[in-house]
């Protein structure tokens, strides 16, 4: 069978895009031609422009837009809000990583606009396409009595999972441009949750946004909308958060803590009921193939026999797999499984957490939003 070919644009070539994006797009050369490349670095465009020498190499996001394409993914570092709604006004498909935007407004107006180009909207949550997730989503779907989902992520320094790829991280970009690019991510942050403490800053910044928004998209899949965000708090100076939410009749708390001694990330994921427990239990998101692992445990109840079995579902990356769905949304002309809508109610959820810290009372149906 032959694929339908889509000519994509790449906005940003820095890490998660020479890590991962970049080499799979390359993979995937079946489904996506690259067709242009934008970064503000020269050093960083060059390095993507060895692997796709054919591609129109451009230092800024309007030039890549004005590139015959069908499609751009949005990499960038800052708000993606700007690049996507112009890519629709030009009638292109969007794909943007995590997190979609800085704050549920600015969602809404990417949605507005992809909807009236009548585009496609993908959010990149690579661990929604990971094969042990999706196990894990097939086995707790008939699950009616889950009582507690705990969710503990152990942050850990990014270089070690990294220092091994060929990067390209060269400082040639104007030191005012990048000042400029700062001050706009302040004022866009200012706007999103409106304080000027620092630690709820960084907190909603560089953990909600930027680590914590896919676990709380991969439990959204799971139990559905939560009913009430019960409980936040932010610590350590931003090092840390907790938050506790209620899903009807299932209690969830996350736990964030950057332990920046130990170059060893552990994130899992646990579900419980009252005669069986699944846990997903995932590597660092930087190593490229290393399977998640899948717990699951039984027993019989009023004995001693328990059991546990770990599942390796499968090498695929899930970065590969969601670059697959992008294109199988468009070719297919429909929604992807992770849509733009269901990013704006993650970037709902954690401007709700802070709302909570400030305040210090629950949020009701924290999630809801318009769109």
């Amino acid at each position: 069978m032959t694929l339908t070919r889509l000519r994509v644009g790449v906005v940003g070539c820095g890490l998660v895009a020479q890590v991962m994006h970049l080499h799979y797009l390359r993979e995937l050369e079946d489904r996506f031609e690259v067709a242009a490349v934008c970064d503000l670095s020269a050093a960083a465009r060059g390095q993507a422009s060895r692997a796709f020498p054919a591609a129109a190499a451009v230092g800024e996001w309007e030039a890549l837009l004005a590139e015959p394409l069908d499609a751009v993914m949005i990499l960038t570092a800052g708000s993606h809000a700007p690049i996507a709604v112009a890519a629709a006004e030009a009638g292109l498909h969007v794909f943007v990583e995590k997190p979609m935007c800085l704050s549920a407004e600015e969602g809404a107006e990417m949605i507005a606009a992809t909807d009236r180009a009548g585009v496609r909207l993908m959010v990149g949550y690579m661990k929604r396409y990971d094969p042990a997730y999706e196990r894990l989503a097939e086995e707790v779907a008939g699950w009616d009595d889950v009582r507690l989902v705990r969710v503990t992520t152990l942050e850990s320094p990014l270089e070690p999972y990294v220092a091994h790829y060929p990067l390209v991280r060269a400082p040639d970009v104007d030191p005012g441009r990048l000042a400029a690019l700062a001050e706009d991510d302040e004022r866009r942050v200012s706007a999103a949750i409106g304080t000027d403490d620092p630690e709820l800053r960084r907190a909603y910044r560089s953990v909600l946004l930027d680590s914590m928004v896919h676990e709380l998209n991969a439990v959204r899949r799971l139990l559905g909308e939560p009913s009430e965000l019960r409980f936040a708090d932010v610590w350590g100076d931003a090092g840390g958060v907790t938050a506790a939410f209620s899903f009807g009749g299932t209690e969830c708390v996350f736990l964030w803590a950057d332990l920046p001694g130990i170059a060893r990330y552990e994130q899992e994921i646990g579900l419980y009921a009252a005669d069986r427990r699944a846990s997903l239990v995932f590597p660092s998101p930087f190593l490229r193939s290393v399977p998640t692992r899948l717990v699951l445990e039984g027993g019989e109840a009023g004995t001693a026999s328990s059991w546990e079995t770990v599942h390796t579902a499968s090498y695929d990356e899930g970065f590969r797999r969601e670059l697959v769905e992008f294109h199988a949304s468009i070719v297919e002309g429909r929604e992807p499984r992770t849509p733009g809508r269901d990013g704006l109610r993650d970037v709902a959820l954690c401007q709700a957490i802070v709302r909570s810290v400030l305040a210090g009372r629950p949020v009701p149906e924290p999630a809801q939003v318009e769109a």
